[in-house]
């Protein structure tokens, strides 16, 4: 399929060039993130409920070689594996307080993507996911990609930024004009799955409660551009 079809969201977030590489630190007042249009979303997979307490922001910058987010995330309270340590991969860390990437870099395969997870304290997975054999969570895959997240508990704000490597998801490298397909997810709240908040900026219209977020039809579109300024 060509990228016209079979993908219903054309909601877009737009990611501006940067002239050079930089490494995450979680501080978003840099002057990058600060001339950035962040995204918005306070609503569920379904976009149904409005979750405003806990309103995401997302903004992006590119170059030729690495993807670039930031996250703003308001929260009530904090869930996360506490007193483990961040260095290593956490397999499973949906289950806590997260943001997610999903990165589909070849539109026309599309049961084919990235899944980047950060947690308020740094833990993070990264996953190749391949629909085409079931719900394959590739956790051996190392996309090397970069990540760091601040705290302000006065503010009740965490924030996130990762860094991606693009030939890690088979990207040689970016230039304006071009676009895949994208989606954010946020996973939020204490107890149970069924009092969990869980926030998709497209949202993934699935009734099934295992895979919500694997919806890689729904995926919204992040459009590269240069520098406006």
């Amino acid at each position: 399929m060509n990228e016209g079809q079979g993908y219903p969201s054309n909601i877009e977030i737009v990611s501006n060039s940067y002239p050079m590489d930089f490494d995450p630190d979680g501080n978003l007042n840099k002057r990058m993130w600060g001339s950035s249009d962040p995204i918005r979303f306070d609503h569920d997979w379904l976009g149904q409920k409005r979750f405003p307490e806990v309103e995401t922001r997302v903004a992006s910058v590119w170059t030729p070689e690495h993807f670039y987010f930031a996250f703003w995330c308001r929260y009530i309270e904090l869930n996360t594996f506490a007193g483990e340590d961040s260095r290593p991969e956490k397999y499973g860390l949906w289950d806590r307080d997260v943001v997610e990437v999903f990165l589909n870099p070849l539109p026309e395969q599309q049961r084919h993507y990235y899944e980047f997870e950060v947690a308020p304290d740094n833990k993070w997975v990264d996953l190749e996911i391949n629909l085409n054999t079931g719900l394959v969570f590739d956790h051996t895959w190392d996309s090397h990609f970069r990540h760091a997240t601040q705290l302000n508990e006065e503010a009740r704000l965490w924030t996130c930024e990762m860094r991606i490597p693009t030939q890690s998801v088979g990207v040689p490298s970016i230039h304006p004009g071009w676009q895949c397909r994208i989606n954010f997810y946020r996973c939020d709240g204490l107890g149970d799955d069924s009092v969990r908040r869980f926030l998709a900026w497209s949202p993934t219209l699935s009734d099934k409660p295992t895979d919500f977020f694997h919806v890689p039809s729904r995926f919204g579109v992040i459009r590269f551009v240069g520098n406006p300024g």
